[in-house]
């Protein structure tokens, strides 16, 4: 920090003609000479007389005496993979918490583990016999294992509807007409084994409201969003306002709900997609005598046969939009779907120790990390970006890069950087963002306008003001980085 103090100093000096304001325009504080002399500056004066990097370094010292990041906890590193060697920083030691930065971690560790093409799939399987009269005297099984954007729409994934469909079709193609036993749910379904709520979990930032399915009547998960007080809310009556977390089966209240609009998110999708597919049936005159029914445990199974088989979108798909809309849900569920993978298990503790294990195997340096969901919800997360950067620089090495950049927000132009860097950078900054309550945070690549490729990490904690005033800084730090 003296470093970049003394520098301040001596760049202070040949500026005396003009401070700079906290946007983009300096305004002089020195009276006119006269009418056609203005000490007005414009940002061109100022790169014209700076290299790029010390720009960088000189829009770094502003930020000391910024009242939005004078009382703020953040660290920044523009880092060259190819000369493997830092080209700027501030700070970049410091264990900072990620927000859904940390879902860089996630989605890279799942396509090392299962691969960019991976599918999940979702069977229908049936028990028993049929007779001639088309009585299936058995049970129908949906099988599945673990797809996170099951009958969600998105990504690349069927609706609900399209997959009921493709089973209807399978139990007419069979010839049944009527069932005797139950639609029994047996899936890989992550067994959530934890007795408390996550850590320092946020639960009420960015509007992300979880609601457990069938709560409420009729709720269509492809459209979303759900008044919180419409009278067909259950919760009314009680005056009371319940949330699920995107960690399965865990379920909390409160006394006041506190913002405008719900996000709805099917808590168990394979008992979602069993109880439609008995709706089908009945509306199409299949018989079934029994009910939906879980069974997770089964140390006795009986004989089946695949009627149908559901193929979940790629994992590269899923990736892409996991990064693009920062899904947190999508994101437990690839963590969940690498402990698995790697321990046979699929819990978040177990996700996490796959997640942990696979970084620490690639070298990502562990000073400072602290892994606790694959989402970044919570506030207990830490990473320094130094770590981050290197270890973004080190995928350019792997065979999945073209695809995991692919996912990555790009600036002006997609996902959750459309808004952001609409002029110099636009298309040219390829990133995670990340965002809770008091923390703002972008790591990526960015392509210079000489065709290299760096890397940088830029998180910001405790800052003042708002997310926006936090963006526009940001940007002043960033929009340099196009000339190194």
């Amino acid at each position: 920090m003296n470093k970049f103090r003394n520098y301040f100093s001596i760049i202070s000096i040949g500026f005396s003609s003009f401070v700079f304001s906290q946007g983009s325009v300096a305004v002089s504080t020195y009276p006119q000479v006269s009418d056609n002399q203005n000490l007005v500056k414009d940002v061109t004066a100022e790169k014209a007389l700076l290299s790029p990097k010390d720009q960088i370094e000189f829009n770094i010292n502003k930020m000391f005496t910024d009242p939005v990041l004078r009382n703020a906890n953040w660290g920044f590193v523009v880092y060259d993979p190819k000369t493997e060697k830092i080209v700027t920083a501030y700070n970049e030691t410091a264990p900072l918490i990620p927000a859904s930065t940390t879902k860089l971690l996630t989605t890279e560790t799942a396509f090392s583990l299962l691969g960019t093409q991976y599918r999940w799939n979702t069977q229908l399987e049936y028990s028993g016999s049929i007779d001639a009269d088309g009585v299936l005297t058995g049970n129908l099984y949906i099988v599945g294992s673990g797809d996170p954007s099951l009958g969600g729409n998105r990504g690349g994934a069927a609706s609900y509807g399209q997959i009921v469909s493709q089973y209807l079709d399978a139990v007419k193609e069979k010839g049944i007409k009527k069932v005797t036993g139950d639609i029994i749910i047996q899936t890989a379904v992550f067994k959530e084994n934890k007795s408390e709520l996550p850590q320092n979990i946020v639960w009420l930032e960015q509007k992300n409201y979880y609601l457990p399915a069938g709560t409420t009547k009729d709720i269509d998960p492809r459209n979303e969003k759900l008044i919180i007080n419409q009278s067909s809310n259950p919760f009314n009556q009680q005056k009371k306002y319940f949330y699920i977390s995107p960690y399965a089966n865990k379920l909390v209240y409160a006394d006041k709900y506190e913002g405008g609009w719900v996000t709805t998110k099917v808590a168990e999708p394979p008992a979602f997609l069993a109880n439609k597919l008995r709706e089908s049936l009945v509306r199409n005159k299949i018989t079934v005598i029994g009910k939906v029914t879980p069974k997770i445990v089964d140390r006795d199974p009986e004989p089946r046969e695949i009627l149908a088989t559901y193929k979940s979108s790629t994992l590269e798909e899923i990736v892409d939009y996991t990064n693009q809309h920062s899904d947190n849900a999508y994101a437990e569920a690839l963590l969940k779907s690498n402990g698995f993978q790697k321990l046979g298990d699929q819990t978040t503790e177990s996700g996490r120790a796959a997640v942990t294990e696979h970084l620490k195997a690639v070298g990502f340096d562990l000073n400072g990390l602290n892994y606790m969901d694959g989402s970044g919800l919570s506030k207990a997360h830490t990473v320094t970006p130094i770590s981050q950067v290197k270890f973004l620089a080190s995928l350019m090495k792997r065979p999945y890069y073209k695809e995991y950049l692919a996912s990555l927000p790009i600036a002006g132009q997609t996902g959750t950087l459309r808004k952001m860097f609409l002029v110099n950078s636009n298309g040219q900054i390829f990133a995670k963002t990340g965002t809770l309550n008091g923390v703002k945070c972008l790591a990526g690549y960015i392509k210079t306008r000489s065709n290299k490729t760096l890397v940088f990490s830029l998180l910001i904690n405790r800052f003042s003001g708002s997310v926006d005033q936090v963006k526009n800084r940001m940007e002043q730090l960033l929009d340099p980085t196009l000339d190194l």
